[in-house]
Parts: structure tokens; sequence; C-alpha cells
């Protein structure tokens, strides 16, 4: 199999894969655990490439996959703007790459495991 199953059904790891990589669209860090991190690259690095494309029909691909979440929430001129994952894709992170062909992720290893299973955990955040 070309992909890791994490020890769940198929509706669960898509809804895992969805979530951890709008969480790190968002916050452009997250902590999880090596082998999640490894997945959630490759479905990242495919959101950014679409962002980078930035056409009508990648966007509509990307809000397929990326949840609905907030992602930045300022005041400009008297006026509240709410900024969701899929807008700070398409303006703020896929721009930051124009110039780079791939490898938009990093994954650093932490030095102390998860202290329920001896997971090994990682740092995965954009370059």
């Amino acid at each position: 199999m070309a992909y890791r199953k994490l020890g769940r059904d198929s509706a669960h790891r898509k809804a895992m894969l969805r979530e951890m990589t709008t969480q790190l669209i968002i916050n452009e860090r997250i902590v999880t655990t090596e082998a999640r991190a490894k997945e959630i690259r490759k479905t990242a690095e495919k959101m950014i490439t679409l962002g980078k494309r930035g056409d009508l029909a990648a966007r509509r691909q990307a809000a397929a996959f990326i949840r609905k979440e907030v992602a930045d929430i300022h005041e400009e001129n008297d006026a509240v703007v709410v900024k969701n994952a899929l807008q700070k894709l398409f303006s703020d992170v896929a721009p930051r790459y124009k110039d780079r062909n791939g490898g938009y992720t990093r994954i650093l290893k932490l030095a102390k495991a998860r202290k329920g299973d001896a997971a090994p955990m990682v740092i995965l955040e954009l370059v």
C-alpha cells in the first residue's frame, strides 16, 4: 500500500488528515507523531501546490479538502475581517513558496517520546 493506515478506518483517517492539514495551514506548526506527520506532509504539500496554481479549479479542489475554520480575525478601517483557512492558504501561505518547487514542510524530531505509548513525536512545520 502507498499510505499508512494509522490504526483507523478510512473515514476516520481521512477526517484526521483533513483536520490536521487545516491546523497546519492555520498555525504553520503542529506537534504530532512521526507516522502522522509523514502522511500529513503529503496532503499539505498538495494543498500548497494547489494554492500556488491559484485558479478557480485549484481553489475548488482545495476547498473540498480543507475544513472551513477561522484562521485570523482582525480589524481594518472600522471593519472586522475574518479570514478562513482556505483564504489564508491562497493569500498568505502559497505566495510565500512561488519560487520553490516542493519541499514546503519540515519535520523536526523531538527528543522525548509520547508518555503513554512511547510513540516518537515530531514538530511538523511549514518552511
